[in-house]
């Protein structure tokens, strides 16, 4: 183990690096604050810096699929740094993106300011309910889109959403510019175009708004390149994982179309659509005694449409009640278009507020992150020293899905 001071912080990897001046193991010890870990992965498939809180993760050759998993070896590593893992003051840097040195003063705000964009069916919704439920966490939301009068709309009606008692938190909800998109702590994408009509003979929703939600995703994501944004960069609109990807790609590519990773790192990307499969999978799960438990003991994981993966129950597997609950969930969205009527409330609540409103106050929930070149959904919390993904004894069957669900979704885009 290699030790560092650098500007004014302790720095230590497995590797040499000699840009950094060398300090002693004993002088790295007595550091009552955070320390950083450094790395060197291809910035195309890992992130910029995440949270380490298992040890094992100090060890990793890559980043993939295998986040999600428990690591069976045991690594010998001295007792202080084990107590800063337990303590949650160790973060990974990825010292091969080129401004990682921002990661060294990275914090999370006392009060979010969210920016939401596209105030259609969901971005409404949504906001409705950011409004009656963050008041604790978030100061303000800001709204943009086209229509000034839907924006009018809103601005009037959610802000007349109060309760009797003077003591309850409701943020406030204002009409934003073009210019102020990005001054926020999370931009929240929910514009859309394409949504196949109710009643039309589209199987994959969710797929056939890929390419006109991707021209619109481009523009922000290079908007963010150019503002230096430092936030969340949170994605609503389907198909979200997808769009997580083409918002990655789009930010770190330069005007003469080369990859330098100047943009958005692969940790300020969240894609918000596994929320509500969980959901789903939960309001199925009652229907049926053998699926019962799924709500504690179960688990969702990968994208908002045709390769999610339920698992009926972590610590006993069921191969046949997993791919039942995975099918009632996938289709779900298919049973409310029957009844005449588009599927954007359980979306906009709990995959977009609810499980928003669980990120920024550092609590465990369902969204994307990134992994070894997929946006992958799955169970993770976002502390203080970055994104820890809920690592799990995973059964072998269970896995392969996985794996064939991240394949899929790393050779999409």
């Amino acid at each position: 183990m290699y030790y560092y001071k650098f500007k004014n912080k302790i720095l230590f990897s497995l590797q040499l690096y000699s840009e950094f001046e060398e300090t002693t193991e004993y002088d790295a010890s007595l550091i009552k604050d955070t320390i950083y870990f450094l790395n060197k992965f291809d910035p195309l498939y890992s992130r910029k810096s995440f949270a380490i809180t298992d040890s094992s993760l100090l060890f990793l050759e890559n980043e993939g699929l295998h986040l999600l998993k428990k690591d069976p070896k045991e690594h010998t590593i001295p007792k202080w740094i084990e107590t800063k893992i337990i303590e949650k003051k160790v973060i990974s840097i990825n010292t091969s993106y080129p401004n990682w040195q921002e990661c060294l003063k990275c914090t999370i705000p006392p009060k979010w300011r969210l920016h939401i964009i596209g105030m259609g069916d969901v971005g409404g919704t949504l906001t409705t309910g950011l409004r009656l439920l963050g008041g604790d966490y978030i100061s303000e939301v800001g709204i943009y889109g086209t229509n000034t009068n839907q924006l009018k709309r809103w601005d009037f009606e959610i802000n007349q959403i109060f309760s009797i008692d003077s003591n309850t938190n409701f943020p406030d909800i204002r009409i934003i510019s073009e210019q102020e998109i990005f001054d926020c702590d999370m931009f929240v994408f929910c514009a859309s175009v394409g949504v196949p009509k109710v009643g039309s003979n589209v199987k994959d929703v969710r797929i056939a708004q890929l390419e006109g939600n991707s021209k619109i995703i481009k523009l922000y994501a290079k908007m963010a390149r150019e503002k230096n944004f430092k936030g969340i960069f949170a994605v609503v609109s389907d198909p979200v994982d997808l769009l997580c990807k083409v918002a990655f790609l789009e930010s770190n590519t330069d005007k003469n179309e080369n990859i330098d990773f100047e943009g958005l790192s692969a940790e300020q990307i969240r894609g918000y659509g596994l929320g509500v499969m969980h959901a789903r999978a939960v309001y199925y799960s009652k229907q049926n005694d053998k699926t019962k438990d799924y709500i504690d003991e179960g688990r969702a994981f990968g994208p908002h449409g045709k390769e999610l993966v339920i698992a009926n129950n972590i610590s006993n597997y069921d191969e046949d009640l997993s791919l039942y609950l995975t099918n009632k969930t996938i289709t779900a969205n298919l049973e409310v278009r029957a009844t005449g009527f588009k599927p954007y409330i359980a979306p906009a609540l709990s995959s977009g507020a609810l499980s928003i409103i669980n990120t920024i106050s550092g609590k465990w929930h369902y969204s994307t992150t990134y992994m070894g070149g997929a946006f992958m959904g799955a169970k993770n919390r976002l502390i203080h020293t970055g994104t820890e993904i809920e690592r799990l004894d995973l059964p072998t069957s269970l896995y392969q899905r996985l794996e064939d669900c991240h394949r899929n979704l790393v050779n999409t885009i």
